[in-house]
């Protein structure tokens, strides 16, 4: 998926990333990037004429609120906040540890938003593509079988964050979880939901059905 994201400041493509058995992230399955509204009116037509299945807005509303999407209107949008909304979070210097301890559910929530959506490139983001994105990623790349040594040095890409921070995020899912895959389970999503990204990641786009309301 070869889209014009300008004005994005934080912006790139999963695709090619190694998996722990030889193969690769597909091109195009998973994007990571920070908000949208600073696009050029350019990129945006090319974003919605490039394919996308989802575009996932992790932020709070009010961040929403404030920095609007350009894309709100567009049946590919959805909102699911990753976080509780507190509104004095800071996150830690060296761990998301209490980001995933404290958030599992909307986490899962999001996790299932990309198993469900339609076919198509996924792209995640929140407002500077660092914390919540990069911990949604890591699940992601993690649950597609990417070693996590990779996942922390695509996390490094973004200016300031150090690979260790993303290898001690990991090691307290491996610790007090037993990896990604365990704490998903533990937050509600299915393993129905488990195997749709891990395919639509390595290639094969169909998604899973949604889960059924609780209301």
């Amino acid at each position: 998926m070869s889209i014009d994201w300008s004005g994005c400041r934080n912006v790139r493509d999963l695709g090619g990333l190694p998996t722990l058995d030889g193969q690769r992230i597909w091109a195009g399955a998973l994007v990571r990037s920070d908000r949208h509204d600073h696009l050029t009116a350019g990129a945006i037509q090319a974003v919605r004429a490039g394919g996308i299945g989802c575009v996932l807005d992790l932020r709070w509303r009010r961040e929403c609120e404030t920095h609007p999407s350009p894309f709100v209107d567009d049946a590919f949008y959805r909102h699911v906040p990753m976080l509780n909304d507190v509104l004095d979070y800071v996150p830690p210097p060296d761990t998301y540890a209490p980001m995933l301890d404290h958030n599992r559910q909307r986490i899962g929530a999001a996790f299932r938003a990309v198993a469900e959506a339609p076919p198509g490139g996924v792209v995640v983001h929140c407002h500077a593509g660092r914390d919540r994105t990069g911990v949604l990623v890591a699940l992601l790349l993690s649950v597609a079988g990417v070693g996590a040594d990779t996942i922390a040095e695509d996390y490094a890409r973004t200016e300031a964050c150090s690979p260790q921070t993303m290898l001690d995020t990991l090691a307290h899912l491996d610790r007090h979880y037993g990896g990604a895959a365990s704490y998903l389970t533990e937050a509600g999503v299915a393993a129905g939901a488990l195997s749709a990204v891990r395919e639509r990641l390595r290639g094969i786009h169909a998604p899973v059905e949604a889960a059924p309301s609780s209301s």
